[in-house]
């Protein structure tokens, strides 16, 4: 068996309710589900072309949100429609949390006649529906029935009801009892007209991302049988357990890497994070294939969350049919915009390029930070619009109507406490009008020449302990990315084995983990003639967590034209002095330093200055018809991005038109998006030729005054 996670068994699709479709058929028959993967191939444009339905491109954004008709009475509901008519609102997510509302016990038929009703009214006013399949949170009856779908702790606590997300990904109980309720959910309403999107399950292990308990503990062990082709003394191998006398005889010696007195065997954990993301995984495909059988031309999705650790992004990407996101930027971050053009340019990268939705935002605050300020004024549009510059054709909120009792009633809502005669619903109506006029960006695609490279299994290991620092892979992202943001370049990201060539920049943060496939794919994209910017502690461990020997990074030191010999990693209060070509009077370097011999590779950089004088803290080194630089530190934003500017020049990457600070420049499909993020009006040039701006309808040219947090979107000149 190849390694990796197993699909989930066929018999799940034997669950579906074959009752006729309560509201018949939608232009389609229910057909054979797709046959499952055995393992995930680890290429992602193979993974991307498993699924072969073609999601139709209407011409319009999305707009609305999470809908939940169950927390307030029924005579709302008519005013609700009403409202989301003047704010424009087109789609709503429905049911993610009514399990308990829509089933009364294990098997029982559902008792929905107020979804029905819901669905009926939503449908008459034009609003479609992402169907959720209600499994984010088990209803209070399952766990007193079974009381072991409960998740277990590390340390052995067993957690209790009260909260959501309380199930052991493993368990049998779990998983048949909602596979049982997708089946009814896609049985009764799979032919409803206001059905646009399923929405299975919620967040996955953003509460519950592992369980420790027997039931895992068996699951696991069938995982890594299949896993090291039921053979004990390549498990030995892999884990290197001839260290502190961990040899297994048998692998029901083996369980979960519980609490110890000691540090933990690295590999044994990095395993169990892959066997929980794959269990997270398998309870997510379950409900899918269910709908697949019963709705074929339906399309399916999950929220994802950004740059989340436990569940492997590109796995998960790779099994939805629309790649979608729960976004929440802090307003009090100087930075937060910054950090949404990420996650957004991730979630593009995830879906191979094509249209995503930003399933969850907030439309002002939200209630779990220790202080949750709420956004500026007009920084509700101007992230929602980011979002539809790079790529989303939707933006929904969390949620419709904002709640009155529960552990979220302080997390904002379209319709806030104080109703409609609020900056909050004003601001909620004026981005449903500007959305109406970007429906010429819907379906459109964005071009990149620069990659980041992410791997989450890379991640995962990069993150564990025992490492000479602890390294943070989100902030070394944010490091590289800022300075490409700031200058106006578009990035996607990349899995360090998908194709590459259609970049000119590569950079690598940290890519602590790295497959022979990958290394080797790195090496070739040099070697045909593009570059490549890979940072310290890259290229350090094989898959199985082990110290790749010969000198550090020891796949690419040929390519790098260089040997690290020793790593020196710097205090959190202390810093190098650098000097170099792309060096200023106070260039600095800090979280690292290396003992770097270089074979062939030419400083860019160098310290000036302490025990570590003269050493490399940036290198180039030409291989083949390309180029391929080293970062040894993290130097000072200021000498990053000049560092940064100079190697996109060298690579050929095409340079923006200049603009002010503050102003993101994004263009999709043509259109092109300025948006002011300060609190100042700027003046920003838009070129000579005159343009149309979709949000005012005006003509554009030379010059436009952007007001404090506005934004000009400009259609192309041929569409004039």
């Amino acid at each position: 068996m190849a390694r990796g996670c197993l699909a989930p068994s066929g018999h799940w699709s034997t669950l579906i309710d074959r009752r006729p479709l309560r509201y018949g058929p939608r232009n389609h028959t229910v057909g054979a589900t797709d046959k499952p993967l055995v393992a995930l191939e680890r290429s992602l444009r193979m993974r991307m072309e498993a699924r072969s339905l073609e999601i139709p491109t209407p011409r319009r954004i999305r707009y609305g949100g999470d809908y939940n008709p169950e927390q307030w009475p029924e005579h709302l509901w008519a005013e609700d429609v009403a409202l989301m008519a003047e704010a424009g609102v087109n789609l709503v997510t429905v049911g993610v949390f009514s399990w308990a509302q829509l089933q009364g016990g294990l098997g029982a038929e559902l008792s929905a006649d107020w979804l029905d009703r819901v669905l009926d009214l939503l449908y008459e006013v034009g609003v479609g529906v992402d169907l959720a399949t209600a499994t984010a949170s088990p209803p209070p009856w399952l766990v007193r029935a079974h009381p072991d779908i409960l998740p277990v702790s590390a340390d052995g606590v067993r957690m209790s009801l009260g909260g959501r997300q309380h199930y052991c990904p493993s368990s049998s109980v779990y998983r048949d009892a909602a596979v049982d309720l997708a089946s009814r959910i896609a049985s009764r309403y799979g032919g409803h007209p206001a059905l646009e999107l399923w929405h299975i399950g919620n967040e996955y292990g953003s509460r519950v991302n592992a369980c420790y308990c027997e039931v895992s503990a068996a699951a696991f062990r069938k995982w890594l049988r299949d896993r090291y082709n039921d053979d004990i003394d390549e498990l030995n191998r892999a884990w290197g357990t001839a260290f502190w006398s961990q040899r297994y005889l048998d692998f029901d010696e083996v369980g979960p890497p519980r609490t110890a007195p000691s540090m933990r065997n690295p590999t044994h954990q990095l395993d169990f994070l892959r066997f929980s993301d794959c269990e997270l995984r398998a309870c997510y495909l379950a409900e899918r294939d269910v709908l697949r059988v019963a709705t074929p031309q339906v399309p399916v999705t999950t929220n994802l969350m950004g740059l989340f650790q436990p569940t492997d992004s590109w796995a998960w990407a790779a099994e939805m049919d629309i790649v979608s996101v729960d976004r929440y930027p802090d307003p009090a971050d100087p930075y937060a915009h910054v950090q949404a053009a990420l996650v957004a340019d991730l979630t593009r990268s995830l879906g191979a390029g094509r249209p995503w939705y930003l399933m969850e935002q907030a439309p002002g605050a939200v209630n779990w930070r220790p202080t949750n300020v709420p956004k500026n004024r007009g920084e509700f549009r101007t992230w929602s619009l980011q979002a539809v510059a790079r790529g989303a054709d939707a933006v929904l909120q969390f949620q419709w109507r904002a709640s009155a009792a529960g552990a979220e009633k302080f997390h904002s809502g379209m319709v806030p406490h104080g109703g409609v005669d609020t900056r909050q619903w004003r601001e909620v109506v004026a981005l449903g009008a500007d959305l109406r006029n970007l429906a010429p960006l819907a379906g459109t695609p964005i071009s990149a020449h620069v990659a980041l490279l992410v791997d989450w299994e890379s991640w995962w290991a990069l993150e564990l302990g025992s490492h000479p620092a602890q390294l943070r892979l989100p902030e070394l992202l944010f490091e590289l990315y800022q300075p490409l943001f700031d200058s106006g370049t578009t990035v996607d990201f990349a899995h360090p084995e998908s194709d590459l060539s259609q970049y000119r920049l590569i950079l690598a943060p940290a890519l602590y983990m790295v497959s022979g496939r990958a290394a080797t794919n790195l090496i070739a994209h040099v070697d045909s003639g593009g570059c490549a910017l890979i940072t310290y502690f890259s290229g350090i461990v094989d898959p199985d967590d082990h110290v790749r020997l010969g000198g550090y990074p020891a796949p690419w030191r040929d390519l790098l034209g260089l040997d690290v010999e020793e790593f020196s990693p710097l205090p959190s209060n202390e810093t190098l002095p650098l000097r170099g070509s792309v060096a200023h009077s106070r260039s600095t370097g800090r979280r690292w330093a290396e003992l770097v011999r270089l074979r062939g590779a030419r400083p860019l950089l160098e310290i000036a200055a302490g025990p570590l004088e003269g050493q490399p803290a940036a290198t180039v080194h030409r291989y083949g018809r390309g180029a391929a630089y080293y970062l040894a530190t993290t130097p000072d934003p200021a000498t990053l991005t000049a560092l940064i500017s100079e190697i996109t020049f060298e690579a050929g990457v095409p340079t923006a038109p200049p603009r002010p600070v503050g102003v993101e420049a994004v263009e999709r499909g043509g259109h092109v998006v300025l948006i002011n993020h300060t609190d100042a009006p700027i003046d920003a040039d838009v070129g000579a030729n005159p343009r149309r701006d979709l949000l005012s309808g005006s003509m554009k040219h030379h010059s436009v005054t952007l007001p404090p947090r506005g934004a000009v979107v400009l259609a192309p000149a041929e569409n004039l």
